[in-house]
């Protein structure tokens, strides 16, 4: 029989330890042949990204030895580390940035010393060079410049091949080498506002013969173009309000299908895949439904989908290899991992797991998608997750705490995948909403836009929403609310805690407090990201004030808890240290912990496992249960 006991005091076998130390990240994937590349991020190596492989003879076998780290910084967030096409395997090593050639297992430097990053490689075999993205920060990060650029193969100075615009990325030669095409866009807009995708000839020296525009556009997010086999250009365009397939025709673009789904998916990270050409022409191809992932096959030239019956709810990274489909995939209940899928049989074979050890399936606590009504009659998504563990119950004239997960981006999407972070919390008898705010991706370009404008408003309107339709329905305890958030997820969670008065506490991770510093603090990427979501600055400097938690502190009277990396170049930590500073001489109930080492999340596995700890010793401090878990506590001020 289960014992019964408080909510959040549940002894739980998924531990902070367990979590932070036998779970890798899988981050990035691209297929060559019969061989199959990712990264792999090891919190047990110092945060070290692993380049590993999985060939004919099997595997996974790390390709790159230590210290080096497939890991580029181009945007700061990266992706795009690695590039493999027959004997040549380049990777961007993060130590200094440059680019390297992989020879019978030594790294060697392909581009010299100095203040440069490259990303998102395509090898042109034929012309012994490779065309990468190039990111130079002589000036400083803010002016960074972005072009596109060569690097010979044997080694040597960079050449540009074309410049001009702000940001480039998803350079891609057509398979008999003869064209390039690329995207590239320029401030205020992000790429998931508009991107340009361009085309050239490619002379037989390299050269870029009559480089055009050949769609996209300010309002027109292009995502992943890509060559099919027989030289068409087919790319994920938003133009009808939701990313769909198309494909150059003459002039301009066409509709493979259209649908209320999205194919594509923001531009946060080089080298994201959705689709992938298989060897009978049809196109294995990711879409999300009402925030559901989802993976099928489309007929190019009748339009029409098979829908595929896997157990998978998110899937990224995908490729294909013959008959055969390679991604990262994760169901609410397995782990991800790099799997091979045969649309023929359906069978599926794990290359790579993240997690060492699956969790117990009677412990683990499934979504429920939920849609709930907030502001302005429209509808809100989220997943919510019930308090599950096997050997109690919590009290019958109790309800659980709620923490309300507002993910980052904010153009980004939770999704249904299993994740071990929202087990830790209920299968210790907290519930949890993690909520896809308005602004999220995943539900076409209208839901996207409400946040434009309204950031730290919307966002917070909607996490709102969720709290009560679940305290309105009986499941949660309303008056033990929390919120929870990293980057722009801190944003949004310090927002709700000192504008509004719902939640009664609260964890920021890495979070905005100063809307105006990170217009004028951050990189350069994100520099004019606040133009669509607040207004341009200093023009509208008034609104960015009003509501930037930093200077409204006087109205902030609930606890909060923040953590934060010391060499965070993203949310620099000056805006956390503020915040705790005027929150301990105002006398609120206020927790910090800094990082050394870490930047724009926590990847050591030592501070993996302290924040979460942490965090759950604040909320059991707070809200009035005692976690079974022996851990440090924190130091809280003024409680």
């Amino acid at each position: 029989m289960p014992v019964t006991a408080p909510y959040g005091s549940w002894k739980s076998p998924i531990t902070a330890a367990s979590l932070a130390a036998d779970v890798v990240r899988l981050i990035e994937l691209n297929v060559d042949g019969d061989d199959v590349f990712w990264v792999e991020m090891r919190p047990k190596e110092g945060a070290r990204y692993v380049l590993v492989r999985h060939g004919a003879e099997g595997g996974p076998v790390v390709v790159i030895p230590a210290p080096y780290a497939a890991r580029t910084l181009v945007h700061e967030y990266g992706g795009g580390a690695f590039a493999a096409c027959g004997p040549q395997l380049l990777f961007s090593n993060f130590a200094d940035q440059r680019l390297y050639a992989l020879e019978d297992g030594v790294p060697r430097p392909l581009t010299p010393e100095g203040p440069r990053r490259f990303a998102d490689a395509a090898i042109d075999e034929e012309r012994g060079r490779a065309i990468v993205v190039c990111e130079d920060h002589s000036a400083s990060s803010r002016d960074a410049r972005t072009t596109l650029v060569e690097v010979p193969l044997p080694g040597g100075e960079p050449r540009t091949i074309h410049e001009g615009y702000d940001f480039y990325a998803n350079p891609r030669l057509s398979p008999d080498g003869a064209r390039l095409l690329w995207l590239c866009w320029n401030h205020p807009q992000m790429p998931w506002d508009g991107t340009e995708l361009w085309l050239a000839d490619v002379a037989e020296d390299g050269s870029l013969l009559d480089p055009r525009r050949v769609a996209g556009g300010p309002r027109e997010s292009i995502f992943q173009p890509s060559w099919s086999p027989d030289g068409t250009l087919y790319c994920v365009s938003d133009r009808g309000g939701w990313w769909n397939l198309h494909r150059l025709e003459g002039d301009g673009l066409e509709s493979v299908l259209s649908m209320e789904a999205e194919f594509g998916r923001p531009l946060w990270v080089f080298g994201e895949t959705t689709y992938g050409f298989l060897d009978d022409g049809r196109i294995a191809a990711t879409f999300a439904e009402a925030g559901i992932w989802r993976l099928g096959l489309i007929d190019p030239d009748t339009g029409e989908l098979a829908r595929l019956d896997t157990p998978f709810t998110a899937f990224g990274y995908v490729h294909t290899n013959g008959d055969q489909i390679v991604c990262i995939a994760s169901s609410p209940t397995v782990a991800s991992a790099v799997v091979r899928i045969d649309p023929a049989s359906g069978s599926i074979e794990r290359l790579r797991s993240s997690a060492s050890e699956q969790l117990d399936p009677v412990t683990i606590s499934e979504p429920e998608a939920i849609e709930f009504p907030t502001k302005d009659g429209w509808t809100a998504h989220a997943f919510y997750y019930r308090p599950r563990n096997p050997d109690y119950a919590g009290p019958p004239d109790e309800r659980p705490p709620l923490i309300v997960m507002s993910h980052g981006g904010p153009t980004s999407q939770t999704t249904a995948a299993l994740r071990a972070t929202v087990q830790y919390w209920t299968s210790r008898g907290l519930a949890v909403v993690d909520v896809n705010y308005g602004g999220s991706s995943g539900y076409g370009n209208a839901y996207r836009r409400r946040l434009n404008g309204a950031w730290g408003i919307v966002d917070v309107d909607d996490c709102e929403a969720a709290a009560r339709y679940l305290a309105d329905r009986g499941d949660v305890d309303g008056k033990r609310l929390a919120i929870t958030g990293g980057s722009a997820g801190g944003y949004t969670t310090l927002c709700a805690l000192t504008f509004r008065d719902l939640f009664s506490a609260g964890a920021s991770h890495y979070g905005v407090s100063d809307a105006a510093a990170l217009a004028t603090d951050t990189h350069k990427f994100e520099s004019r990201y606040l133009d669509t979501l607040i207004g341009p600055y200093p023009e509208r400097a008034e609104i960015y004030e009003q509501r930037s938690p930093i200077h409204a502190v006087e109205r902030l009277t609930t606890p909060v808890i923040f953590m934060q990396g010391l060499d965070d170049k993203i949310v620099p930590p000056d805006q956390a240290q503020r915040m705790v500073d005027a929150l301990k001489a105002k006398g609120v109930p206020v927790a910090y912990l800094p990082f050394e080492g870490e930047q724009h999340g926590f990847r050591r596995a030592a501070n993996q496992r302290r924040a979460l700890e942490a965090e759950l010793d604040f909320y059991g401090r707070i809200f009035g249960f005692s976690p079974a878990d022996e851990i440090e506590p924190v130091e809280i001020h003024n409680l």
